[in-house]
């Protein structure tokens, strides 16, 4: 069974107005809403800063429905440590009553390392940080005691108290890079999530995704695979929401008629996907929203 979600920026908009948002998203029967990590708008421009913080939010998400899993798309291993994380998820799932998700990646917007002084090292060195970082929540999150020793995060004897409702409480992993992020899904992650590709490439990143697997002899079917689709059915409703990057993300936003957009998504469920989640932006259209809700009878 397909779960449908909905993926919430925290840009250009306020607290009031999110929580509002939330409450609706749940009304209308999805089974998902999450926020993102950022310090800036998602545009890059170094102007384009309001943009409410993450884990705060990530509480209030927790806070104001009572159904929904609650998930992050992604929290930066590059602006907490992963055990300033691990406690803060673990509040956090006791907050919503045990639904909470923790989701990782290794960070990409530079504009906001850049204004707020934090390292920005190459790739190889995020991705190295992000796999260790990983190891070291599933350790805090999945057992009482954990040791790790690695080059960027080290944990003696470390432990998590009290404990999150959730005996497992699922750790997903961001991104498609197909070398190093998806083997890292393979080995550590309960699911994985990719913004704005289409179908046919989602596919594909699946069956690296399943080959990585293989190489470490894990079921890729252990992994929930979730797409983030933006969802505009006017070109004025893609530019509002997306801006500078709506050529970026245009292949992986759904669009034309409930006709066009169900058959879209059937072809993402096609290929693979156990979740499709609306990546929503201010001004929210919840209309769009309720719309696309009452197409898939969600409630």
């Amino acid at each position: 069974m397909t779960i449908f979600g909905v993926h919430v920026g925290l840009q250009h908009t306020g607290a009031n107005e999110l929580r509002s948002v939330w409450r609706r998203v749940e009304e209308l029967g999805f089974g998902w809403i999450s926020v993102w990590d950022h310090f800036y708008g998602a545009t890059g421009r170094p102007d384009d800063s309001e943009c409410l913080e993450a884990v705060a939010m990530h509480a209030a998400l927790a806070c104001t429905t009572s159904r929904v899993e609650i998930g992050s798309l992604v929290y930066s291993i590059g602006y907490r440590h992963p055990a300033v994380l691990a406690k803060a998820i673990t509040t956090i799932d006791q907050l919503s009553g045990g639904r909470a998700a923790m989701g990782i990646g290794a960070g990409w917007a530079k504009v906001e390392y850049d204004a707020y002084g934090l390292p920005f090292p190459e790739v190889k060195t995020r991705m190295d940080q992000l796999e260790e970082g990983i190891q070291c929540l599933r350790g805090l999150l999945h057992q009482h005691i954990t040791t790790f020793e690695g080059e960027w995060f080290q944990l003696t004897e470390a432990r998590n108290d009290p404990r999150p409702v959730q005996a497992k409480l699922p750790i997903w992993v961001g991104g498609g890079g197909e070398r190093r992020t998806l083997k890292i899904a393979a080995k550590y992650a309960d699911g994985w999530n990719v913004p704005f590709i289409p179908p046919e490439a989602f596919a594909h990143k699946i069956g690296v995704l399943d080959g990585h697997c293989a190489a470490v002899g894990r079921d890729g079917a252990e992994i929930r695979r979730a797409i983030n689709v933006g969802l505009a059915f006017t070109e004025e409703s893609l530019q509002q929401q997306f801006g500078g990057i709506s050529e970026v993300v245009r292949p992986g936003v759904l669009t034309g008629s409930h006709e066009q957009v169900i058959d879209r998504i059937g072809q993402y469920v096609a290929a693979g996907a156990d979740q499709v989640n609306i990546a929503l932006r201010a001004p929210f259209d919840l209309e769009v929203l309720e719309q696309f809700s009452q197409a898939l009878h969600l409630s």
